[in-house]
């Protein structure tokens, strides 16, 4: 895995002070190819405008102005990852996973895998896994658990994982997934959003925080 944050930042205190590490450490780019920088930097900006239209089109499918979520992404943690499975040497055992189950902790992640075998499985609802489909040249957006904070679980975070293929000798292919997870502002406040109905499930926090609280879980051992 190779994973790059935001660039390109302005000396000031909110990127550069003790609460901005580690959102906003410097990137570190191999010597060569020497084209995998520009490449990813301008893959990175395209994908990011995606994101902030997705912003909007969440909003006005939660009933809020479309511009809600703006001034809670104008500074974003995101991470840009390349993520590759190498072919397996030998046909994996039954049941061997690529990635186990889990879901992410931002807001959105949107995937762009280079193959058309497949492999990514999603949960549903009712705990049952369904293949998602390749995309072709199209994304695929998982909610993540910052978005399920926010809409009081009307919308659940996208427990999902990857499988190895089965049929015939698609075993031994390899896969590489672009995964842009779009994180809000370190200091963005996650809360149920004012229009939530019901019993409010998630007690107020920040991003910072819960990235916090979510990774010394993880590092306990415990699922996320």
């Amino acid at each position: 895995m190779f994973a790059i944050g935001p660039y390109d930042l302005p000396d000031d205190p909110y990127f550069t002070g003790p609460a901005a590490y580690p959102s906003f450490a410097a990137n570190l780019w191999p010597a060569r190819p020497a084209s995998l920088r520009p490449a990813l930097e301008a893959y990175w900006r395209g994908v990011e405008g995606l994101a902030r239209t997705l912003c909007h089109i969440f909003a006005l499918a939660l009933d809020l102005p479309p511009a809600y979520f703006d001034d809670k992404t104008d500074r974003h943690i995101s991470q840009l990852r390349l993520m590759h499975y190498p072919p397996p040497e030998r046909a994996p055992l039954p049941g061997q996973l690529r990635a186990g189950a889990h879901s992410d902790l931002g807001m959105m992640t949107l995937i762009y895998s280079d193959n058309d075998i497949g492999g990514l499985e999603v949960m549903d609802r009712a705990g049952h896994w369904v293949a998602a489909p390749p995309s072709g040249d199209a994304f695929t957006v998982n909610l993540g658990d910052l978005m399920m904070r926010w809409t009081n679980d009307r919308w659940r975070s996208t427990v999902h994982r990857v499988v190895n293929p089965v049929a015939g000798d698609q075993w031994r292919s390899r896969r590489l997934s672009l995964g842009m997870f779009f994180i809000p502002n370190y200091d963005a406040e996650i809360a149920p959003l004012p229009n939530s109905n019901g019993d409010l499930r998630y007690p107020p926090t920040t991003v910072a925080a819960y990235r916090t609280e979510r990774f010394a879980r993880t590092a306990g051992g415990d699922r996320p």
